[in-house]
């Protein structure tokens, strides 16, 4: 077992399998250093337990735990292509989209539980830039999507 994927289980946390894609795209792709992750939804076990807006159907804190839900997946995705999440030299990037009430404006809060997440499995690896996106619908009316990017050590 890998240091990470041990820390994921101190966490109390299993990584999932690698959700499958909704359309033609692959849930990661690598180029040289970088893995590049599609947006992930908060997919258990190959199905969305969750659907609607945040600030409506969903709350603003039932969506942060979705948005870890993502991180998961991404992460999962992630290892599909580097083999091993200790390979993971840091977390560069994360954009969340957060399909949101017309006057809900809390995404930054949701997109916290995926960066929260990255940053008790990596620790300083995984401080990252970040954006959260408001939207008016994501794919099957999911809460939440993240796609994250890594840096690899060779």
């Amino acid at each position: 077992m890998s240091s990470v994927e041990a820390r994921l289980a101190e966490l109390g946390v299993t990584l999932p399998e690698v959700a499958a894609p909704l359309a033609s795209y692959q849930p990661a792709v690598r180029s040289g250093a970088y893995v590049y992750t599609s947006g992930q939804l908060p997919m258990v076990e190959g199905k969305l337990g969750v659907t609607g807006k945040v600030g409506a159907e969903v709350t603003p804190e039932e969506a942060k735990e979705l948005a870890r839900v993502c991180a998961l997946n991404a992460l999962a995705a992630v290892r599909s292509v580097a083999g091993d999440l200790d390979r993971v030299a840091r977390v560069v990037k994360v954009v969340g989209f957060v399909a949101s009430a017309p006057d809900f404006t809390g995404q930054p809060a949701v997109v916290n539980g995926a960066s929260e997440l990255l940053g008790e499995v990596f620790g300083d690896k995984g401080v990252h830039a970040r954006s959260a996106v408001g939207v008016a619908v994501l794919p099957l009316d999911a809460p939440v999507e993240v796609e994250i990017q890594v840096e690899l050590t060779d």
